[in-house]
């Protein structure tokens, strides 16, 4: 077909484009008389109207009435947000197609057909991102059908590497749709779990068939193309055909499929305890946020009409939504949210944190949601001075730096400088710059901890692109930069991080992840293909600010690429273990998340593939926390991606239990902070054969998820805890308490002198 025929096809298909594009700006834009307005109009309106003040006559003077409500001033930001969103972004609203529209009016009024193609896989991918997955296929394929003709003029066009990603990126449409057409909405609670047989063979299996067919062709002409090696991999498991529908060279090993150790399966009951929210990238939470002794449930949904969700336990381990209940309605689009008695009351308050990812596009708002005791919250960000700048970003953490006995907030931005929120009585100033901890790089997670035992909180901050960060607290409201000459600036594609004591030697370690970012690394990995990609670090402290890296002799040299994270007590052997939800924002990023064991903190196996915990949507805030009260910790995952290609459902799964003993501990601060966020726990236990320590820090774990503040320890074969010995940093006093029984929850308050067992009220 010549080149003016091909033009003519498209000039008639234009007619239907444009009339698509004008009902989709129709939509978008119906209700508004003008532009939208930009995001600095929208922080000045809400700036004038948090300060305003209404007068009204008494007595013939003049009164001042209350500000306006800072909740009400919230909620309507946000909708201005969402509709701001809705109508601009490139990644949340169909915008992107008026200007491949242009494109191709453009190219035809010339003649060009490699402008139409252009265009073609454009707006291909642009469905293929929204989920859309038939008409991203059908503009892939009338690209990949062009090709021929446009060489007829221009036979240089597009090399077979070129040509190969094409054919890559109509595959990945394919097995987009094979997931919506299968997978979104299963329920049994094995789909998507990889390796991927039984109940996760897809039903229909045409999108996947298509995928394998494009997979294929990639291959042909680029044999390299180590992206289309693992989606055809994953293409192949999902119609039950992973030997022979993938070559021999192309196949992933079965050894890596094998589990190496006796590990029982974690179901997925999320379906049935009624938290199967669907949503995209979000933060998750488990507290106790009504003071029952029963762990809540908080999620969020980075879109920004995405609904922050918060799930009561009901008193036997399965959930109601109470949303609306709680008062929060209208407080959307959080990628990440942590919980913290802030204004030290006895109740748990959240932080929702926004904009993260999105650069200059990202100047939002975050939240604070202030708890009346009952689980209801209120929007007090303005009132407390947490209002301005709006700043992007997704990381923040609380600790009591100054040890004044509440909690002050260091949030993590995005290409601005890092905020240090000092805490005085309830209100907040920033104090960063001074304090010279203002790092301005695109900081992606950040998390405190004590590490050389001065009772001071040291700040650590995980950098993408550039050097991490080990603020050293001096004491007087004074960090100084330490991570080079500690040894803890790289990763530099930083992601999530942590503090916490693997290996029980009562020294803070730290985890620092490596998000480099890509599905090839993940096969070559798999094949044993080329260089060792760069991988998360594991640092082991010595309790002086020292660290040595030590992920080899952990057995953790693999590429994982996580987002959400956190740790906790699987087997309750007293060895913390950890998972990491992986993945990346592209829709190709599908990899299995992680599960590693904690083998006597000498090393870690991975248990992905035996515990069930390998699933392939891409995930972010995770939670271990023992939900049923039954001794064991279960694992929140919130799941979901950027782009609404990849909404999925959130997993919880079920412990199936270990036959191994606990204990639950609360602290009640009186001259600390509330909850003793940051106080050191130390447990003496002795079993048969021997008598040994395990150390908890109180908090909620990760920079990307929320454990509970009440610290569940799995104390293994002991019988009684011999010593419990409780370290408050703020007065440097260490309670001592003696042969405490096991499997109960306690309180430990810090003024008295023995422990308290709650009532606990059950349904």
């Amino acid at each position: 077909m010549s080149n003016h025929h091909c033009i003519e096809r498209h000039r008639d298909g234009l007619a239907c484009l444009s009339t698509l594009a004008l009902v989709v700006v129709g939509i978008l834009f119906s209700g508004c008389s003008s532009e939208p307005p930009t995001l600095e109009t929208k922080r000045n309106e809400t700036k004038r109207n948090e300060t305003k003040r209404q007068s009204f006559k008494t007595n013939g003077e003049l009164v001042a009435a209350s500000p306006i409500d800072g909740h009400k001033a919230m909620v309507g930001l946000l909708q201005q947000v969402n509709r701001y969103m809705k109508q601009r972004s490139p990644v949340l609203s169909d915008a992107p197609l008026a200007v491949f529209q242009q494109q191709i009016e453009a190219s035809i009024g010339r003649r060009e057909l490699r402008g139409v193609f252009d265009a073609e896989v454009g707006i291909g991918r642009h469905h293929t991102k929204m989920g859309r997955c038939d008409e991203a296929l059908e503009h892939l394929t009338k690209a990949v059908e062009m090709l021929p003709e446009i060489r007829e003029t221009h036979p240089d066009f597009f090399s077979p590497q070129q040509e190969g990603t094409l054919l890559f990126l109509t595959g990945v449409a394919a097995v987009r749709k094979g997931e919506n057409e299968n997978c979104v909405h299963c329920s049994n609670g094995e789909g998507c779990l990889f390796p991927i047989s039984g109940k996760g063979i897809h039903t229909n299996k045409s999108g996947s068939e298509l995928a394998i067919k494009y997979f294929k062709r990639c291959l042909d002409l680029d044999p390299t193309n180590l992206r289309a090696v693992w989606l055809l991999n994953v293409a192949a498991m999902t119609v039950g055909r992973p030997t022979e529908a993938v070559p021999e060279k192309f196949r992933l090993p079965d050894a890596r499929f094998q589990s190496r150790t006796d590990f029982p399966k974690f179901l997925n009951v999320a379906t049935d305890l009624n938290v199967d929210t669907f949503s995209l990238a979000g933060g998750a939470v488990a507290d106790d946020f009504d003071g029952d002794h029963w762990i809540d449930i908080a999620v969020s949904n980075w879109d920004t009409d995405g609904q922050l969700e918060f799930f009561r336990n009901k008193g036997d381990g399965t959930f109601e939504r109470k949303t609306a209940e709680a008062n929060l309605l209208g407080i959307t689009g959080g990628l990440n949210i942590n919980q913290a008695d802030y204004d030290n009351d006895g109740d748990l308050d959240l932080f929702v944190m926004r904009g993260g990812w999105l650069g200059p596009n990202g100047t939002f708002p975050n939240s604070l949601l202030q708890n009346d005791g009952n689980g209801r919250f209120h929007d007090v960000t303005f009132e407390v001075g947490l209002g301005e700048p709006f700043l992007p970003t997704q990381s923040s953490a609380w600790a009591d730096y100054d040890n004044d006995g509440d909690l002050d907030l260091y949030v993590g931005n995005e290409g601005a400088p890092n905020q240090l929120f000092q805490n005085s009585s309830g209100k907040f100033r920033d104090i960063a710059r001074e304090a010279g901890v203002n790092d301005p790089s695109m900081s992606k997670g950040v998390a405190w901890g004590d590490v050389n035992g001065d009772d001071l909180p040291d700040i650590y901050v995980s950098n993408l692109g550039e050097p991490n960060r080990l603020y050293i607290n001096q004491g007087g409201g004074i960090f100084v930069d330490q991570s080079g000459a500690n040894g803890v600036d790289e990763p530099t594609q930083g992601f999530p991080t942590w503090f916490w004591d693997y290996d029980n030697d009562g020294h803070l370690d730290l985890y620092a992840s490596s998000f480099e970012q890509g599905v090839e690394h993940i096969a070559a990995d798999y094949l044993g293909r080329g260089p060792k990609r760069s991988v998360d670090a594991h640092y082991r402290g010595d309790g002086k600010g020292g660290f040595k890296n030590v992920t080899d002799s952990l057995g953790l040299a693999v590429t994982t690429q996580p987002m959400g994270c956190n740790f906790g007590d699987l087997d309750n052997d007293g060895f913390l273990d950890f998972y990491l939800g992986t993945g990346y924002p592209a829709v190709e990023g599908i990899m299995p998340n992680l599960m590693f064991r904690n083998v006597g903190g000498k090393r870690f196996e991975d248990v992905s593939t035996a515990g069930g915990f390998g699933h392939l949507q891409k995930g972010h805030g995770i939670a271990f926390a023992d939900f049923d009260n039954d001794g064991d910790q279960d694992v929140l995952a919130e799941l979901g991606g950027w782009f609404a290609a990849d909404g999925f459902q959130n997993a919880l799964f079920e412990n199936p239990g270990f036959e191994s003993n606990w204990i639950k501990i609360i602290l009640e601060g009186e001259e600390s902070n509330r909850f003793g966020v940051g106080a050191r726990i130390c447990l003496t236990v002795a079993d048969a054969e021997n008598e040994r320590k395990i150390y908890r820090t109180v908090g909620y774990g990760s920079s990307f998820g929320g454990n509970p503040l009440r610290q569940e320890i799995g104390v293994g074969a002991a019988a009684e805890i011999k010593t419990i010995e409780v370290h408050w940093a703020k007065t440097g006093k260490t309670q001592r308490f003696s042969n405490i029984a096991i499997n109960q929850i306690i309180v430990i308050r810090e003024s008295e002198q023995a422990v308290r067992t709650p009532k606990i009220p059950r349904s």
